[in-house]
């Protein structure tokens, strides 16, 4: 048997092909929004000094690391799993003494003029791993709660570097995990607690303190009415309605000033306070400082982004104004139009009718990667392929969400779009693993 033969053999090729088109509308995307009318293209791509001619080498470069996983065995994951997290482990605490500042963040390592490294992004590979790794472990009973807190332990972990090193937004992605941990049992109160929170969060910035103070206390009061009978039954239940009452009030009053004032940096809290609708008043010298640090050079206010992304997708009309004809793109209207907001560019060139299409790819995407996780015999693939499915949801959900301004720009990729060779290289080999896992897909890996 030929080599090709067994390296595609029981392969989802639907799922490769919707991984190799997607990568190609990010290098034509790419190529629409930085080439300079008059060069030659197809030498301005070989030259590879243009971000298109980079990202095409970046993608051949993928493929050869895919074909790499593909002929290895799969149990090496399995068997290495926790040694890659360790090791993603000790490449985030070497960003600390070495890190290079860029564009707000330290989370990386420069080596020279020609090549960086953000460990953060490499360690979401590691920890999906590591994860599966201990879920499938069959000492594991992750009904217990100590089990949830080891798995919840191996995912926050890394997060709580990157929020160190002022990486929020990357950070934001491994609680994305937390729905792969979901589906292998963790109770559903997890997640309405995390979005409970979410919510108060929102609360307490759009409305006055003792105004939501007032409102928990009356949804607290309408509670215990309606549950008096059970009340009258367990006096605990009286005790619970208290208690939770009381954390949402610390939350509101203590917890969520202390995010925004000394975890989140002061750029950021502005970004949020405009996805709201809501002035920022900064409080120092050294948050109007760093405001001015992070901003743009052409915009007027901190929300410049998001109005020329929405402006430029709204331009494309029903079906676009086609490759390369775009104003507002095409002029560099909107800034990091390459990378963050790539999908104003599809929008612009290619209208509604098409930026559906590109996001119908998508879809179709995550739909094929949960068929592959249900279809395993592995507990380690099955959990892979969902911490995979949950990564992509969140970029291209937030990614999507930032551009058309219903989310703080936080500076998540798109997936396989977004320029950037070591976050194509990091998508693709998590896709090339579940791939490999897949072909496997009637073992029973641990």
């Amino acid at each position: 048997m030929s080599t090709h033969v067994g390296i595609t053999k029981s392969i989802d090729g639907l799922l490769l092909w919707l991984y190799i088109l997607l990568c190609i509308t990010g290098i034509v995307s790419i190529f629409a929004a930085t080439y300079n009318e008059g060069d030659d293209i197809l030498n301005s791509f070989l030259s590879f000094r243009t971000d298109y001619g980079k990202q095409l080498i970046f993608f051949v470069f993928s493929i050869i690391i895919g074909v790499v996983i593909l002929l290895t065995d799969s149990k090496f994951f399995t068997a290495t799993a926790n040694l890659w997290y360790v090791a993603g482990i000790i490449l985030l605490l070497l960003v600390f003494p070495f890190h290079s500042n860029i564009k707000g963040t330290e989370s990386i390592i420069k080596f020279g003029n020609a090549f960086q490294l953000q460990p953060i992004q490499l360690c979401i590979v590691f920890t999906n791993l590591a994860l599966s790794k201990y879920i499938s472990r069959t000492e594991t009973d992750f009904t217990k709660l100590r089990s949830q807190l080891i798995a919840a332990a191996i995912v926050v972990a890394p997060a709580v570097l990157a929020i160190f090193q002022k990486e929020t937004g990357l950070a934001l992605v491994y609680f994305s995990f937390f729905l792969v941990m979901f589906r292998e049992g963790l109770p559903a109160i997890v997640l309405v607690i995390g979005f409970s929170f979410a919510i108060l969060v929102v609360a307490t910035l759009l409305l006055e303190p003792n105004v939501l103070a007032l409102i928990l206390t009356g949804i607290a009061m309408i509670t215990a009415y309606f549950m008096r009978k059970q009340i009258r039954r367990h006096k605990s239940v009286l005790f619970w309605i208290i208690a939770i009452w009381a954390v949402c009030v610390g939350i509101q009053r203590f917890a969520v000033p202390f995010i925004f004032d000394h975890v989140l940096q002061p750029y950021q809290v502005k970004r949020i306070y405009d996805t709201l609708g809501k002035d920022y008043v900064p409080k120092d010298a050294a948050a109007i400082a760093d405001i001015e640090k992070n901003a743009t050079q052409k915009k007027d206010d901190g929300n410049y982004n998001v109005k020329q992304s929405k402006i430029a997708i709204g331009s494309g009309g029903l079906l676009g104004k086609g490759l390369l004809k775009g104003t507002q793109t095409r002029y560099a209207f909107v800034p990091e139009q390459r990378t963050d907001f790539i999908f104003c560019t599809i929008g612009e060139a290619f209208g509604f009718v098409g930026s559906i299409v590109f996001i119908s790819f998508y879809v179709i995407f995550l739909f094929r990667i949960i068929v592959i996780a249900e279809r395993q015999r592995s507990t380690f693939s099955r959990c892979y392929a969902y911490g995979v499915a949950s990564v992509l949801f969140f970029h291209i959900t937030i990614n999507l969400c930032m551009t058309m301004g219903l989310a703080p720009v936080i500076g998540i990729p798109l997936p396989f779009v977004s320029y950037g060779g070591l976050s194509l290289i990091t998508f693709s080999a998590m896709v090339f693993i579940l791939l490999r896992l897949d072909k496997d897909r009637q073992m029973v890996l641990r």
